[in-house]
């Protein structure tokens, strides 16, 4: 019904944003990603998709058209609802999800929120020849082919997790990528870096 909606952000919560269009204020339920990629009082365009249920009526909202094209996908595997597919956007980009269901790393996709070991599985076996292999396999080279591949994939969560945006998070994590740097150390040096700027 919605393909996207353009205007003001009104106000900006941690799953959720206010969008102003022509005197009406959308609800609209987002991602942490797609919540930290707008400001509040400037204009902004938002992905849309309508969700209509026999008790509710919700619009969820996305920064790209590749996080909406990912949330139709994760939505589609049986059990995933809206409110779980926005948790695993929030854990994880469009791309790294793919790289994680291209790599069936039932891991990663399990540390997702709403996401046990079965419902891994199920992502992986349901979606595996539908994700988009080139922007997974640029993602799977960025991260795990490093030497440190997985401090770097723990120390741009933990930086995703304290609210830092993918591209800051991205950005602090690959000046620090030295052989032999430990997570901690990874994290540490980042923030550093982080609040420095």
């Amino acid at each position: 019904m919605y393909s996207y909606i353009k205007g003001i952000i009104e106000e900006v919560y941690l799953d959720k944003i206010i969008l102003e269009n022509n005197g009406i204020g959308y609800e609209i339920n987002v991602s942490t990603y797609t919540a930290q990629s707008v400001q509040k009082g400037k204009s902004a365009k938002i992905f849309t998709k309508l969700i209509v249920r026999e008790d509710d009526i919700s619009l969820c909202g996305f920064a790209s058209k590749t996080e909406l094209e990912m949330f139709k996908l994760l939505t589609s595997v049986s059990k995933i609802g809206p409110k779980v597919g926005l948790g695993i956007l929030s854990s994880a980009t469009p791309q790294q999800l793919s790289a994680y269901i291209l790599s069936e790393d039932i891991a990663k996709l399990s540390k997702c929120p709403g996401v046990g070991k079965k419902t891994a599985e199920r992502i992986i076996l349901e979606l595996k020849d539908k994700v988009d292999k080139d922007t997974a396999e640029f993602e799977a080279t960025l991260f795990n082919q490093q030497p440190t591949g997985l401090e770097l994939d723990e120390a741009l969560e933990a930086l995703l997790a304290l609210g830092y945006s993918t591209s800051e998070a991205k950005d602090a994590v690959q000046k620090f990528k030295k052989d032999g740097l430990k997570t901690e150390d990874i994290i540490k040096k980042s923030l550093t870096y982080l609040m420095s700027k």
